[in-house]
């Protein structure tokens, strides 16, 4: 490569971290604008309902990890899903999400 092309790449590079700077102070500004209900995540607002819960577990059962999450249940110290405390929700959920994703 001659020192001429080395060149122009050096240049190149440094207006591609020009504009990344550039984006991020942009979208830093966008966040600093957003007004404060908008900046509230959903999890804050809606507390897991056993419902919710509930459809997350029943699609894992149907992909084939029925085994699995009736461990976990177990694991939470209960032999049904409506016996888990509601405190419990998100730890559960959590968990409950990577089911099929291991390995």
């Amino acid at each position: 490569m001659t020192n001429d092309e080395l060149q122009k790449l050096i240049a190149a590079l440094a207006d591609c971290g020009k504009a990344l700077l550039k984006i991020s102070e942009t979208m830093a500004v966008k966040k600093d604008n957003l007004p404060p209900s908008e900046t509230k995540s959903k999890k804050a607002e809606e507390p897991l309902t056993l419902e919710a819960v509930r459809k997350v577990a029943a699609d894992k059962a149907r992909k084939g990890f029925t085994a699995e999450v009736r461990n976990l249940i177990q694991k939470y110290g209960a032999d049904k899903l409506s016996g888990i405390d509601a405190v419990q929700y998100e730890a559960f959920l959590k968990e409950l999400e990577v089911i099929g994703y291991a390995g």
